[in-house]
This record gives C-alpha cells, structure tokens and sequence, in this order.
C-alpha cells in the first residue's frame, strides 16, 4: 500500500459521475454524503468531461472525425508533434517536480471538478481523497486512429497513450496531494470487461499486464494508491494478481463471478489489499428504488460471510474494504442518485457500527 497509513475501514466513496451541471453543487453532495473520501466530479453532459477525451490533453495527433476525437497519424506535423511529446516525457523522467505545470496536467477547461475540490476541500475531515483517471485498456480500445482502427492495434499510438496516461496520473497525485496527503487514484476501464471476448481475441493477458503495471507503478510511485474500477465482468485472476492497491468491483450484480475466484481474493487481502465493495446499483433505476440500506447492508454481509473463515473475520474484512456504488451516477435522474449517495453513506455507517 502506497500509504500506509490509510485504512479503509468501511468507508463510503463514489465513482466519478454525477447528473449535475454545476461542479460546486455536485460537490456540496459529495461532501454530504462522503466526506472523509470526497472525489472531484466528473459531468457528462459537459462535452469536455465525456471518459475519453478528458485526459488527452497535450496528446500529439490528435484531430477531429466530425465531433468525434480521433489520433490521426498522417497529419503533417505528428511526428514533430510526437517528438516533442517525448522529450517532454523524458524531461520529467529525470525531473518529476516540474510535472504540475508540464503539458501533462489537465486544465480547468477540463477538469473544472479537480479545481472546485480543491478550494472547498476540508482536509481535517477527510481520511483521503479520490480521483480518477480513464485507464489505458479502455482509452486505446475506445479512441481510434484516421482509418477507424482501435489505437491499441498501432505501436506508436499505444505508447504515446501509456506515456501520457502515465504522466497525467503522476500529475493529479501530486495535485490531489496539495489536498490530502493521502491520494486515491482509480483507473476507471469499463473496457476490461469484454476481456476474453471475440472482439478481443488477439490481446493477451501478459499485454494487459504491461498496460496496467505502467500506470499503476506511475500513481505508486508518485506517492498515491491505485486503485481500478471495472463496473461488471472482467478476469478476475488477471485483475486481482495486478499490483492494485484497490479493486472496485459491481458488487450488486457481479458477486457470483467475483466469489469464484476466492483463492485470488485472499491473496489480494493478505498482501494489504483493499476491495471497494460497488453494493449499490445504479444500473437501472429500478433497482434504484426497490433496494434500502437496510437490504444492501444484508446483501454485504451475506457476500462477505462467504469471505469468512477462522482467519478473516467481518470486522478485517471491513477492515480492508470501501463501500461504493457499482458506478457512477452520471446517467441518473437526480432523484434517483441522490438516494445511490444516500444509501451509499447509510450502508458504511451501519457496517461501522457493528464491526468496527
């Protein structure tokens, strides 16, 4: 663990979307509902904010397809632009203190919830504090090249999206650390779910590896925890043999594939890991509405006594776990994220008080 010093203990925190169109009223819920790990906000129905195009930023190649954002290797300038990026990268290779005012950060054009977080942040309250930043599976595989082939499939365009994701998760640690010493970084990857799919036949597992590792040892080694969200199925033996720090999982909907690979999971938790229980869903608003703190409490003592043995007790088990929704609540009615948040709060609360 990165910091060693945070222990998870049940507590509530949220994945980055809220149905909002004011940062600052999206805030005012965050430190209502979770203050001890608040996060920034992310809105998607800012065009600036949808997950993959917020972090490219300072990207070389980068051009328009109609409104969609696309690498386009046969610009004049890529490789002038490209060369430039890396020296760039190399520079803070050598000199990482330079990294908040390098091409790498993201700009309050882009990220106007990190800039609102940090003026209303107050750190005396808060165990930690959470960003998040699209991972590289779900980026490559989501953002295509002039030709509308996936990035991943192009060498360059693959390593220049590791470099630069890896530097821009360097950069909101240090960032997020002139808030809280204690960082909380996710790499949101819905992509990593269609692992083992025929659309992703050809990727193999020790590739995914690599493109994890790179931004995992990069939040690490900038003094955060890594944390990934993979809101349904993935390979969970792949996932949980990775160097997370956390693992966010749907909980709700996605225990019983989870569950099979128990073994994994102990190893993941004796080495310190922490798993960031998604208990309240927000896939429909159905099940919104039909579920109750009261039921979700259940439901995560039920899963977690399957965790129970004469070593892992609930209380460790709480111990080394954070209550989440299973994603954001960007797609939502007001109404109904509003009560995810709530219950969200309502379920760590009553865990804490009869465990911890």
């Amino acid at each position: 663990m990165s910091a060693s010093e945070f222990i998870a203990n049940g507590q509530p925190t949220l994945i980055g979307s809220i149905p909002l169109q004011s940062h600052h009223d999206a805030l005012d819920l965050i430190f209502k509902y979770t203050p001890t790990i608040p996060l920034w906000p992310q809105l998607p129905g800012i065009a600036q904010e949808g997950m993959l195009v917020q972090f490219l930023e300072g990207f070389p190649g980068l051009d328009k397809d109609g409104e969609k954002t696309i690498f386009n290797t046969e610009k004049v300038n890529f490789a002038d632009e490209t060369l430039a990026f890396f020296e760039d990268y190399l520079q803070l290779e050598e000199d990482a203190g330079a990294i908040l005012d390098s091409r790498f950060k993201v700009s309050t054009e882009n990220g106007k919830g990190l800039y609102a977080l940090k003026d209303k942040a107050v750190p005396a309250t808060m165990s930690a504090v959470k960003g998040q930043l699209t991972g590289p599976f779900t980026l490559l595989t989501g953002i295509t090249d002039q030709e509308n082939r996936a990035c991943y499939y192009d060498p360059t365009l693959r390593e220049i999206i590791h470099k630069g994701l890896a530097m821009k998760a360097a950069w909101q640690v240090h960032f997020l650390k002139q808030i809280h010493d204690n960082v909380i970084l996710f790499m949101d990857e819905p992509a990593l779910a269609g692992l083992g799919s025929s659309a992703f036949i050809s990727i193999s597992k020790e590739d995914i590896k690599l493109d994890q590792s790179e931004i995992i040892s990069a939040i690490q080694s900038a003094g955060g925890i890594a944390g990934v969200h993979i809101c349904a199925n993935s390979d969970w033996p792949l996932i949980l043999s990775l160097d997370y720090d956390i693992i966010n999982f749907d909980a709700y909907s996605f225990f019983d594939k989870f569950i099979i690979c128990k073994d994994d999971i102990y190893r993941f938790l004796q080495r310190g890991g922490i798993i960031a229980w998604g208990i309240v869903p927000t896939g429909n608003e159905e099940d919104i509405m039909q579920e109750s703190s009261q039921s979700l409490t259940a439901m995560w003592k039920e899963q977690a006594g399957l965790l129970c043995n004469d070593t892992w007790d609930y209380a460790r088990i709480l111990r080394q776990t954070l209550i989440t929704p299973s994603c954001g609540t960007g797609s939502l009615s007001i109404e109904a994220a509003l009560k995810v948040l709530e219950m969200t709060q309502d379920v760590s609360k009553a865990l804490q008080a009869e465990y911890l």
